[in-house]
Order: structure tokens, then sequence, then C-alpha cells
């Protein structure tokens, strides 16, 4: 079966995480917790969904090379890496506070968040932005 199809399906989940991730933001900003938690488990629910859909296009397709060259490409590059690296450390911050608010632990849940939610909204957005100079 051909999997280049979820190179579109991982950049829409991406997008859907940050809308979910800032509505989820502005919601417990207004006082609205239940709606708060409901908008930032369908994120984490976006985010783990893209990750099956991304491991699986890696496993089952070509990779795709950026052809910019010059600053274009190193800028690309550079981009490229922050996002690696910030997509690897987001994954247990994630869990952690996620976990602290479960656990109704609503201090330790804002100092966690206040780390977290700035990177995943970082590694979602870039997520789209690699996608859009890879295939458009």
């Amino acid at each position: 079966m051909d999997f280049r199809f979820l190179a579109d399906v991982d950049a829409t989940l991406n997008a859907i995480a940050t809308v979910l991730i800032v509505s989820g933001l502005v919601a417990v900003k207004r006082g609205k917790i239940e709606l708060h938690k409901k908008l930032m488990y369908s994120a984490t629910g976006a985010s783990a969904l893209f990750l099956c859909c991304y491991v699986v296009y890696h496993l089952t397709c070509e990779p795709v090379e950026f052809r910019g060259i010059g600053a274009a490409r190193t800028a690309y590059l550079c981009l490229l890496a922050s996002h690696v690296v910030l997509a690897a450390v987001q994954v247990p911050l994630i869990l952690r506070t996620i976990y602290l608010g479960m656990k109704d632990r609503r201090e330790q849940h804002k100092k966690w968040a206040r780390v977290t939610a700035p990177i995943w909204l970082y590694v979602s957005i870039t997520g789209v932005v690699v996608y859009w100079l890879l295939y458009h």
C-alpha cells in the first residue's frame, strides 16, 4: 500500500493540534477548566495520532529531500533541527504535564505547562512549515 498520503495527514494533524492547544490555553485563561481539559486531551490525541502516522510514513516511504540551495537550505536545516530536537523533548514534557493535571496538582501543572505549551506549539507549527517547504 502507498502511504505517501500520510504526509498530508501529518500536516493536518499538526495544524489541528495547534488550534486545539491555543484553544485550550484560551479556555484556561478564561477559567473554563473542563473545556481546557477536553481541548488539551484532544490536542494530545491529535499529536499521538500524528506520531503513529509519522512512524508508518517513515517506515514505508522514501524520504523527501528539500531542494532549496544556499541560505534557503541552511535556514531549512536549522528549522528542521530545532523541530526534531524539540519534538523529542516535548513527549515527556506533555506526558508529565498531563499527569499533573489529571492528579489536580495545579501549581505543578501550571509550572510544567509554561514550558510545555510553547514547545508543543512550536513543534506543531514548524511541523506544518516543514511539510509545506518539502511538498509545496
